[in-house]
């Protein structure tokens, strides 16, 4: 499998989350990017695995998951298979 991302930890800091994805430290907040996150309990939060390809992020007391992508803002365009060009 393909690494995307090199994700080296995470903490929470001050109702953010802080990751250090390749190699530079992001905060965002726990608000804007996780209800789910920002209403857990200190224990649910600290419980989470980065997924190995480095796609994301996983609490599993959460059922809650994160895109790494996602949180970049990056986003991908659909396979060209699954484009639909009208006729």
């Amino acid at each position: 499998m393909r690494k995307i991302h090199e994700v080296a930890r995470g903490t929470l800091i001050d109702h953010c989350l802080a990751i250090e994805v390749d190699g530079q430290e992001l905060r965002f907040p726990l608000a804007a990017i996780s209800k789910k996150l920002a209403n857990a309990s200190e224990l649910e939060r600290s419980q989470y695995r980065v997924m190995a390809s480095g796609y994301g992020m996983h609490w599993p007391l959460l059922d809650e998951d994160l895109s790494i992508d996602g949180l970049l803002g990056i986003q991908h365009a659909p396979p060209p298979h699954l484009t639909h060009t009208p006729a």
